[in-house]
């Protein structure tokens, strides 16, 4: 049924996804790590700039509900 030759690619690929996963799981921790500090510290990136263009956004909207064009 299986040929034998082919036992060393298998082999290879399930390192090469092991290795990926692993290298994946990594990279996650460390993005959840430097959230968690910016959040920590109260740095959270773009904090500012969302939140000006969210009022901005707010102040449209109101506008447009009142009748007036911008």
């Amino acid at each position: 049924m299986t040929d034998p030759s082919l036992l060393p690619f298998a082999a290879a690929a399930l390192a090469a996804a092991g290795m990926g996963a692993a290298a994946g799981l990594r990279a996650w921790q460390d993005w959840i790590a430097l959230r968690r500090e910016q959040v920590s510290s109260g740095q959270a990136p773009g904090g500012d700039r969302e939140l000006t263009a969210l009022r901005a956004r707010v102040r449209r909207l109101e506008a447009i509900a009142s009748g007036v064009e911008l």
